[in-house]
């Protein structure tokens, strides 16, 4: 059952990770295939219970698939954003249960107080966010990942796609301290040496050279 709660859907009941041998399949499978394309992926996972994953670069396709590797073995309740308009019919039955959580981005809902409402509810939630937002270069990122980290009282681990080594990292826990412009920079320096699938549509790190 789906819930929706001024301009968020919140997931109830099960999804694909309620089932602990389809998801080790999934995961099999997926770390099978980023093998065969010589992709070297993390062997130890975050030790917190709950965290925001930041994923990036994120300027391909290609990512979303990196990023099914990592989540599928990380032993938590995965959840993800998506627009409002994408959760109708089939589709919406299907990334309901793959974990997305439906949200009115246009609206001015306070989702992230929903979200962080949602942690709260969900024992061993991580809730997985593309900080910038769009395939396309940006010279900031959206700030959402961060307010709902500190609203739910959760640390941000970044996950870095590097495309030039085929590693995927995933950093120590960053426990955010209220002041928003020292905490993005500090974690936006993970990433100054991670390489993005196109270089040229990076926006994770400013002045990247």
């Amino acid at each position: 059952m789906t819930i929706v709660n001024n301009g968020v859907a919140l997931v109830q009941g099960k999804t694909i990770c309620s089932y602990p041998s389809l998801l080790k399949m999934v995961s099999l499978v997926s770390r099978a295939l980023m093998s065969m394309r010589a992709w070297q992926l993390p062997t130890e996972q975050p030790s917190p219970s709950k965290y925001v994953m930041i994923v990036a670069p994120h300027t391909s396709n290609w990512d979303f698939f990196l990023m099914v590797a990592v989540a599928s073995s990380l032993g938590r309740q995965i959840r993800f954003m998506g627009k409002h308009q994408l959760f109708v019919g089939p589709l919406g039955v299907l990334l309901r249960w793959l974990g997305g959580v439906a949200v009115e981005r246009d609206s001015q809902h306070d989702f992230v107080t929903q979200l962080a409402d949602l942690f709260r509810k969900t024992d061993n939630m991580v809730l997985v966010i593309a900080p910038e937002g769009t395939r396309s270069k940006v010279t900031r990122w959206k700030g959402g990942f961060y307010h709902i980290a500190v609203a739910a009282k959760v640390p941000v681990i970044a996950a870095g796609l590097d495309y030039a080594k085929k590693t995927i990292s995933l950093f120590p826990p960053y426990y955010p301290n209220g002041d928003f412009a020292q905490d993005l920079a500090n974690i936006q320096a993970r990433y100054r040496k991670i390489t993005a699938k196109y270089p040229a549509q990076d926006g994770s790190y400013p002045d990247k050279g």
